[in-house]
C-alpha cells in the first residue's frame, strides 16, 4: 500500500517566531482600532420627483411578469426577508465591528460601487434562486436579473438585457425581466419591482444626430437607465413604497446621544468599547438594540460579551438588560417591552412597586419590579434584579399588571 504524503509544512509556519510576527504586525493594525466617524450632510441617495412611488399601490400585474410576481408572493415571509437582506447587505460593507462605520456615506467609492453586488448575492443566498441560462438568476424557470441603485430610478441596463438591432453580437436574446431594488438608509425607506426592459423603455438623448435619428444615452459602461416614462410599466412589489427598513440604530439617533456613547469613558482614562455599550444601553431604553450596533459600538472581537457584562454594570443603576435566553424573555412580555430574539437586546430602568401597583409588572423573590416612569428617573436608583437564567421567576411565569 501506497501512503500519500501530505504537503510540506511551510517553513515560516514553522518557526519559532511565527506568533511574535503576528504580535509585531498587531500593534501597528489599523484594522482594529477604535475609530470615529462624522455624520454624514446628507441623505444616502437621491429620489428624483418623476420616479417617486406612493405606498400601498394597487397595481394589475402583466401576463408576462404574472410568473415573477407570483413566485415573489409564495415564498414563505418574502418581504420580511427581503427588507432584511438589504439591511444586512449594507451592513456588511460597513463592517462596524471592524471599521467604527454606521452610515452609506463612511465607505470608500469602490465599496459603494460593491453594494448592488452584495444585494444580488445577499438575496440569492435568501430565496436558494437558481442561475438563469444568460443572466444572473432564473425564477420559475425563467431568466431574470436583479439590479440595486441608492438613487431611485438609477438602475444602470447592459446590453444584454434587451433587444436591439444596432447592437449586433453584443445585444440580448430577448427583453428580459428585471428585479430592481432600492433602499435609503437615510429615511428608511426601500422598495422592490419587476419590469421587462425594452429599448424603448430606456433614456434616450434629447438631441438627435445629423442624419435626425435619435441617440441612445449610454454611459461609459454603454449601459442606460430607465426613462421616467417607464415607471408606470414597473409592477412594485408589496404595493410600492415600502417605510419600514430595518432601523440603522446609530444613524437615527439623536447627535449628542450618539457622541456620549461613542466617547463614553472612565474618569481619567481612555473610552472603552465596555464603556462605550453600558452607555449605549443608559442612552437607548425600551427599544430593541440589535448585534451591529453592539458590535460597531464596542469594535471588539468579543462584542457580545461586552453586552452581558453590561448587565452587570448597570444593575446598581436599577437598568436591566434583557436578552433573548431564560427569564429574560418572559419579563420583557409582562413589561410589556419588545421581546429580544437571538441578536437582540433590549435595556430598562426598574423600580420596586407594590403588589396593587396598575403598572406592568413582575414579581422575584416576594418583590415587585416596573419599568419607571418619567417622574422617577431622577431619583436614587435602587439596584436592580439579577434575573435568574430560569424560564420562571418565583415559581410562575412572571405576573403581568
Amino acid at each position: 500500500m501506497t501512503i500519500q504524503e501530505g504537503l510540506p509544512f511551510p517553513e515560516d509556519a514553522a518557526q519559532a517566531g511565527m506568533q511574535e510576527s503576528r504580535a509585531r504586525a498587531a500593534k501597528y493594525s489599523r484594522r482594529n482600532t477604535f475609530r470615529t466617524w462624522d455624520p454624514p450632510s446628507g441623505a444616502m441617495g437621491k429620489v428624483p420627483g418623476e420616479w417617486r412611488i406612493q405606498p400601498g399601490l394597487t397595481q394589475h400585474v402583466p401576463d408576462d411578469l404574472a410568473p415573477f410576481v407570483e413566485w415573489f408572493h409564495n415564498q414563505p415571509e418574502a418581504r420580511e426577508r427581503f427588507r432584511w437582506a438589504l439591511r444586512d447587505s449594507l451592513d456588511e460593507l460597513l463592517d462596524g465591528q471592524r471599521t467604527g462605520r454606521w452610515a452609506y456615506q463612511h465607505l470608500t467609492k469602490t465599496e459603494k460601487t460593491y453594494l448592488g453586488t452584495a444585494v444580488e448575492v445577499n438575496l440569492t443566498k435568501e430565496f436558494d434562486i437558481d442561475n438563469g441560462e444568460d443572466l444572473d438568476w432564473s425564477i420559475a424557470s425563467l431568466d431574470i436579473d436583479c439590479k440595486f441603485s441608492k438613487d431611485l430610478g438609477g438602475w444602470e441596463i447592459p446590453m444584454e438585457m434587451y433587444l436591439c438591432a444596432d447592437h449586433g453580437e453584443r445585444g440580448g436574446r430577448a427583453d428580459h425581466v428585471a428585479v430592481l431594488t432600492w433602499m435609503n438608509d437615510t429615511t428608511s425607506q426601500w422598495a422592490a419591482g419587476i419590469v421587462r426592459i425594452t429599448d424603448e423603455r430606456l433614456r434616450w438623448k434629447q438631441e438627435r444626430d445629423v442624419n435626425g435619428h435619435r441617440v441612445r444615452a449610454y454611459n461609459r459602461d454603454n449601459k442606460r437607465k430607465l426613462d421616467s416614462g417607464a415607471k408606470s410599466e414597473v409592477h412594485w412589489l408589496w404595493g410600492g413604497l415600502q417605510t419600514d427598513l430595518p432601523t440603522n440604530l446609530l444613524l437615527h439617533l439623536e447627535p449628542e446621544a450618539r457622541k456620549r456613547i461613542l466617547t463614553a469613558s472612565r474618569p481619567g482614562r481612555a473610552s472603552s468599547g465596555q464603556q462605550r455599550v453600558d452607555q449605549l444601553f443608559r442612552e437607548v431604553q425600551d427599544r430593541l438594540i440589535g448585534r451591529q450596533a453592539v458590535l460597531t459600538v464596542a469594535q471588539q472581537d468579543d462584542s457580545p460579551k461586552r453586552a452581558r457584562d453590561a448587565r452587570i454594570d448597570l444593575r446598581p443603576e436599577g437598568i436591566v438588560v434583557l436578552g433573548h435566553q431564560g427569564s429574560h424573555p418572559h419579563v420583557a412580555r409582562a413589561l410589556e417591552l419588545p421581546v429580544p430574539i437571538k441578536g437582540e437586546w433590549i435595556s430598562t430602568r426598574l423600580v420596586p412597586v407594590s403588589s396593587d401597583d396598575a403598572r406592568p409588572k413582575f414579581s422575584l423573590e416576594g418583590q415587585f419590579w416596573a419599568r419607571a416612569r418619567e417622574d422617577e428617573l431622577h431619583l436614587e436608583p435602587d439596584a436592580a434584579p439579577d434575573l435568574p437564567d430560569k424560564r420562571k421567576i418565583d415559581g410562575q411565569e412572571p405576573l403581568g399588571g
